[in-house]
């Protein structure tokens, strides 16, 4: 049988053989008490981390993207976030859903906002709008192919929120794969932001969860919004501790899925097949075609490589910790020759 190789999203990770150890001889207990020690160690390893009072396990990015609206908003309000991000695309309509808020949409394909940006939306004190409560950022941006906010447009944006009496939200899916990219820290996306949303389960290679972080006063109202949402778990230490070992052990091996997309890029900058390649900051790829993605696709899946058409001439491929150096030989060749 030919080897696949999986570029389809790092969300195929699977956990490794220490992590899987690591986590059968996790300590439990129940969560909704409050008392699985460790889901307690692994929030207030991350909490510490990132220099934030406390954080909170959920089951998903998507559903600690939603508590964290929830928490900041009330029924009626608005939030300003990019048309691309993920809070308004990929989540079910829940901004709506769940929440009962409108949302700004920032017409950029990169997937950023900045500073100006959030000015231009932030509606004046009127009956007639909704009132603006809220800002949120995705970084990486994930259909703006993994790129990395630059610190000093957050800090701007920050600026701006405080001006307007405004929450910020980061989607941070990927953030480790911008920490690394960028050599920025944990503490300097802490202070900038009233809450963070963190993925275990992509590049980290943790099999289930995502952390959202904030102040004690936020995490406490998270946390019973969690209970509605039905994301109580009882013994959920044994996949806490699979996001423990990822956060110890696995951001250094983002660098090289980093590498290993770059390497991507240069093969298929060789084939006429591809128009152009977006130039590559992480771990995303996104390659526009001359004839339509989807039949390029199929043939790449036909040679035993599997990635996504996103739009109707453009391809993503996403490296992750289960590709080997060798299976990235392997796909630059279908690549460059396909």
């Amino acid at each position: 049988m030919n080897e696949t190789i999986d570029f389809r999203s790092d969300t195929f990770t699977l956990p490794t053989t220490a992590m899987k150890e690591f986590m059968f001889q996790a300590p439990l207990g129940d969560d909704v008490f409050e008392e699985d020690p460790s889901v307690n160690e692994l929030e207030a390893y991350a909490a510490q981390l990132f220099g934030m009072e406390k954080a909170l396990f959920c089951p998903s990015g998507t559903m600690t993207n939603q508590i964290a609206i929830k928490t900041h908003t009330v029924p009626g309000n608005e939030l300003i976030c990019n048309s691309e991000s993920h809070i308004y695309k990929f989540e079910g309509g829940g901004i709506a859903m769940n929440s009962g808020v409108s949302a700004r949409l920032i017409q950029k394909s990169d997937g950023f906002i900045n500073a100006q940006d959030v000015l231009d939306c932030v509606n004046p004190d009127n009956v007639h709008f909704p009132k603006t409560t809220l800002v949120s950022l995705e970084n990486t941006t994930n259909m703006g192919g993994g790129l990395c906010y630059d610190l000093a447009e957050i800090k701007a944006i920050k600026s701006m929120c405080k001006t307007h009496s405004l929450k910020l939200h980061l989607d941070g899916a990927r953030l480790y794969n911008a920490i690394v990219a960028t050599g920025t820290t944990e503490k300097d996306y802490g202070q900038l932001f009233d809450s963070i949303s963190i993925c275990l389960s992509k590049g980290l290679g943790a099999p289930v969860g995502s952390l959202l972080l904030g102040n004690e006063q936020f995490i406490n109202q998270a946390r019973r919004f969690r209970k509605v949402f039905g994301g109580g778990m009882r013994q959920a230490g044994l996949l806490a501790s699979g996001g423990l070992y990822a956060l110890k052990n696995h951001i250094p091996k983002l660098k090289e899925d980093h590498k290993h997309a770059a390497q991507l890029v240069e093969a298929c900058t060789q084939n006429p097949t591809f128009e152009s390649v977006q130039d590559v900051q992480t771990n995303i790829v996104m390659a526009f075609t001359k004839s339509e993605a989807e039949v390029v696709v199929k043939r790449l899946q036909d040679k035993g490589v599997l990635c996504v058409a996103v739009a109707a001439k453009k391809i993503r491929f996403v490296t992750h910790l289960n590709i080997t150096p060798s299976q990235i030989e392997k796909a630059a060749f279908i690549l460059k020759n396909i």
